[in-house]
């Protein structure tokens, strides 16, 4: 018996939704059941190339089993915080890194990977990865790099209780007028001494023109 094409308007909006948290969950899960096109995956590593070369810093991390409900959460967390979150496979990835301050990441990279880069602040992504781990096991960091620099995963903790871009920007302000300060009242002080030479060199001078006068 041939069965008819269902039409447009035969699947519903549960269906449909049901369908694209199927293929959320398949993109994020790491596990695609269809391989993106050529095409599509020049599009990723062009994104993520753009991002990366701007990046201040990048935290990779694996996902273990995340729903698209919390992938969906840490991505609005981290798009309020200024960090740009992507699931990406390690081959696309390496491509994307290449040529970027973050090419040191290449081979630490494994299977698919949750990859943050902070755009503004350096610490931010540390963070968010940091609170987000907390209370979901199922990420995992695997690497983090800054500076051009490919650290340990481990290091987490310490690029996440760096300054924010306020904290920094305030303390350098603080670093700057400590120096200017200093550098001020280092000027008042030889000039002070040479006011106060010149006029005992001058009061000499008067002292040893009376004298000879007074010879």
């Amino acid at each position: 018996m041939k069965v008819a094409p269902r039409s447009a308007k035969a699947y519903s909006k549960g269906w449909v939704e049901r369908r694209r948290s199927t293929l959320c969950v398949t993109l994020l899960s790491g596990e695609p059941k269809m391989a993106l096109k050529l095409e599509e995956k020049k599009v990723v590593v062009a994104e993520v190339n753009a991002v990366a070369a701007k990046a201040l810093s990048v935290v990779g991390a694996e996902n273990r089993g995340l729903t698209v409900t919390q992938i969906t959460d840490l991505r609005a967390k981290a798009r309020k915080e200024g960090v740009y979150l992507r699931v990406v496979k390690n081959t696309l990835a390496r491509k994307a890194v290449a040529g970027t301050a973050f090419e040191c990441i290449s081979p630490a990279l494994k299977g698919p990977i949750v990859l943050a880069f902070s755009n503004d602040d350096p610490g931010a992504a540390a963070r968010i990865v940091k609170a987000f781990a907390k209370d979901n096991d199922k990420l995992v960091t695997t690497l983090v790099s800054l500076g051009g620099q490919l650290l340990k995963a481990d290091s987490l903790e310490r690029v996440a209780s760096l300054p924010t871009r306020a904290q920094a920007l305030s303390q350098m302000l603080g670093v700057l007028k400590a120096p200017i300060s200093k550098f001020v009242g280092t000027l008042a002080a030889p000039n002070s001494k040479l006011v106060r030479t010149l006029a005992a060199v001058l009061e000499a001078k008067k002292s040893g023109a009376a004298q000879a006068a007074a010879n």
